[in-house]
């Protein structure tokens, strides 16, 4: 009787030490990146023994791999959460959209998210690369469909792929530009209501771009 109890604990503990050290690393090799953070700093960050990296991870680049890959703080880009035949066009854009303002509500662990990205793109260990043909590209083929089913477009060409950018570039703007939003209009994405009516805004914007480009694909 005791012994599934003990489990279960040890289970949940595990569970949460592993969080830790991910979320340290995350903020460390965001501020440091790869080479210069060492693996006794993360340790020390999370409160947790050296040994358990090696135990979770196998080793820093089997972290390093975790924290990229992992979503934590990042936009999730699963094509299942937009692209869905029965979809109209304002809820295709809305679950894309909601995918990069959602994880704005954990706060600095977005910005850290994003830091690591740039960081990654300055000090390459190509895992960026990784991502883009793992998720990135499957978003944006997800994305050319939508836009070509309520466009009826057969294929994408080069202006709906501009297209596809420029939206995604909505949600983008969020992350990239936080804190030049913050030094100029701080509060426009400070709370859970505030970034959901900032969402709402977005998909208004981004029904209004597709809305000129089927103007501009009709005949003169």
């Amino acid at each position: 009787m005791n012994k599934p109890k003990k489990t279960a604990a040890v289970r949940s503990d595990g569970i949460e030490a592993r969080e830790r050290l991910l979320h340290a690393a995350l903020r460390l090799f965001a501020e440091k990146g790869f080479a210069k953070t060492s693996t006794r700093e993360i340790a020390l960050a999370a409160g947790a023994n050296i040994a358990s990296i090696s135990y979770y991870f196998g080793e820093k680049a089997g972290l390093y791999r975790a924290v990229f890959t992992e979503p934590l703080g990042r936009p999730a880009k699963a094509p299942a959460l937009f692209d869905q035949p029965q979809m109209s066009l304002r809820e295709s854009l809305a679950g894309l959209l909601t995918a990069f303002t959602e994880p704005l509500k954990q706060g600095d662990l977005a910005q850290h998210c994003m830091r690591l990205r740039f960081r990654e793109m300055l000090e390459p260990t190509g895992l960026w690369g990784q991502q883009i043909d793992a998720s990135l590209k499957p978003a944006h083929e997800a994305l050319l469909r939508v836009l070509c089913r309520h466009l009826d477009v057969p294929v994408a060409d080069d202006d709906l792929h501009r297209l596809a950018f420029s939206i995604v570039g909505l949600g983008i703007h969020l992350f990239v530009g936080h804190d030049v939003m913050q030094a100029i209009k701080p509060g426009l994405a400070g709370t859970a209501q505030a970034i959901n009516l900032y969402t709402e805004r977005l998909v208004g914007y981004a029904l209004a771009m597709v809305h000129s480009e089927a103007l501009r694909r009709q005949p003169a």
